[in-house]
């Protein structure tokens, strides 16, 4: 019932939406700029993720995410609300090894599934951008633990990040930078954190009135001296794909690499996206 609920919400946007008006999937690197006083983003879309691996749990596999959902609610010119999360999270597992949770793990075949953790998240824009001057803003976000460590998915911790954001535009080409740290819990114990910092660069370059390549490095490095705990490592990823708008629909596409040995080796992501003006502040 849920679900039937969520796709008739999903059909209704699509009667009402606009083009999406500043750069979201695949990327996942936050522009300054926000979605606007009264308007909803909704995307959604899957992904791929080749050789992923879980630290915590000590599986490895191929892992379908389908479908993620995303939505940023517009309260004020230059301010939003986010929430992300998906419903299926599906790893074929192809590796076993002993990890601290192990023994926690409730899979018993070469398949395990789960729901996705939610992420919510507030973006506000500090500063407009200017002919001279990139647009500056602010996100803070907390992960909740919406996947358990029975599924070896989830690592049942709750963590939250702040970023400062900066984006520029220069003629057909959109550059946007993030700088953050994360407070990651000891998913081992309940007194330990590990303090990263978190970083992500993107390009958005027009290609004609619809089509746009995009490309983006992002992740986040372990500060802490000696080992780091079981799934706060350092992480990235190198992201290149496309977006095409046509009408009120965005689709887009990319695939992404690896850059340590904790993320998967290849993968590739699709989806689309939709802006909706929803409703009007007094």
């Amino acid at each position: 019932m849920r679900l039937v609920h969520l796709l008739t919400a999903a059909l209704f946007a699509l009667a009402c939406a606009h083009p999406a008006a500043a750069q979201q999937r695949p990327l996942v690197t936050e522009d300054p700029e926000t979605v606007g006083a009264g308007r909803i983003l909704v995307e959604a879309g899957l992904d791929y993720a080749r050789d992923q691996v879980y630290p915590v749990s000590g599986l490895t596999g191929n892992l379908w995410r389908m479908p993620t959902i995303g939505a940023s609610i517009g309260v004020s010119s230059i301010a939003e609300v986010q929430i992300d999360g998906g419903f299926y999270d599906r790893l074929s597992v192809t590796g076993r090894e002993a990890a601290p949770l192990s023994p926690e793990l409730d899979v018993t075949g070469d398949r395990t599934h789960d729901v996705e953790d939610i992420v919510v998240g507030m973006k506000i824009r500090l500063v407009a951008e200017t002919p001279g001057r990139p647009a500056f803003g602010m996100r803070f976000a907390t992960r909740l633990p919406s996947a358990s460590n029975e599924s070896g998915l989830g690592t049942d911790t709750t963590d939250f990040s702040a970023s400062l954001l900066a984006g520029k535009t220069v003629e057909s080409v959109r550059l946007v930078g993030n700088l953050g740290f994360a407070i990651l819990a000891d998913p081992t114990r309940g007194d330990r954190q590990n303090d990263v910092l978190t970083f992500g660069a993107s390009v958005a370059r027009a290609l004609t009135n619809r089509a746009e390549f995009v490309g983006e490095l992002n992740g986040r490095v372990s500060t802490r001296s000696g080992d780091p705990f079981p799934g706060t490592e350092s992480r990235g990823l190198l992201k290149a794909g496309g977006r095409y708008t046509r009408g009120p629909v965005r689709l887009d596409a990319a695939i992404f690499f690896g850059l340590t040995s904790f993320d998967p080796s290849v993968g590739f992501t699709g989806g689309f996206t939709y802006v909706i003006d929803a409703f009007t502040l007094p």
